[in-house]
């Protein structure tokens, strides 16, 4: 006889666990369909994912054919799905994958995300720069607010905006005001910021951060009225809202 060892049969908890793992789920994502084994959503264990198929965890909604049903983009859970089953990193629509990862919470894919051009450059690079102009976020709302309120009737709407990027500035801006007639005009002003990017660059960021919100915009020089005190070009711009 083989003086080999039997082999050890599975616990019935492990056989159990084992064929939960190697369970087939079809998920349907946003109205997409997906088929994966249960053992890919749960790779990672703090994910949302994770959490979503945990025993004792109240399962997601199915749909009328019994899949589970999750109420997000179905367009990129194929790029996070991807990753839990190679581990590879995707190369296209990082931005919006990068989103879903936060979503769900996928640690790993969230850091790997943050390393990529497109997303490194708008963390630490534009959105550290836009954190020391003042009231940025809120002075964005406000111009939407103020073009929208002279949208009757018309196909476009203007906002005028005074940058100012040193302190200095701030008191020739306030200067120039008084010269030129804000009865019918609302002005945001921006700024003034420590760091190296230029009123260019500020404006490109308002016109992107607007355009984010599905806006159609643009800007130029304001061109004042005789009398003025000041260049147009020195501190004052005019942001166009086009409704069609």
């Amino acid at each position: 006889m083989s003086d080999s060892p039997e082999p050890k049969m599975l616990g019935k908890q492990n056989l159990t666990n084992l064929q939960m793992q190697l369970q087939i789920i079809e998920l349907n994502v946003g109205g997409e369909i997906f088929t994966t084994m249960l053992s890919t959503l749960k790779k990672h264990p703090s994910s949302k994912l994770a959490e979503m198929f945990a025993g004792g965890q109240a399962k997601p909604r199915t749909d009328s054919a019994g899949r589970y049903f999750i109420d997000r983009p179905g367009t990129y859970f194929k790029y996070i799905l991807e990753y839990l089953r190679s581990d590879q990193v995707p190369l296209q629509n990082v931005e919006e994958v990068y989103k879903e990862a936060i979503y769900y919470d996928i640690k790993p894919l969230i850091k790997q995300l943050e390393e990529s051009p497109q997303i490194f450059g708008e963390l630490v690079a534009r959105k550290q720069f836009l954190a020391r102009v003042p009231n940025y976020s809120e002075n964005i709302e406000l111009m939407i607010r103020i073009a929208r309120a002279e949208a009757v009737a018309s196909r476009q709407s203007s906002v005028m905006l005074c940058v100012v990027k040193t302190l200095e500035d701030v008191a020739k801006c306030s200067d120039a005001l008084n010269s030129l007639d804000t009865s019918k005009k609302s002005v945001v002003q921006f700024g003034p910021w420590k760091a190296a990017p230029s009123i260019l660059d500020l404006l490109d960021c308002i016109k992107m951060d607007i355009e984010a919100k599905d806006y159609k915009a643009s800007f130029q020089v304001y061109v004042p009225e005789k009398g003025f005190r000041f260049k147009s070009s020195d501190f004052f711009y005019k942001f166009l809202f086009h409704w069609w």
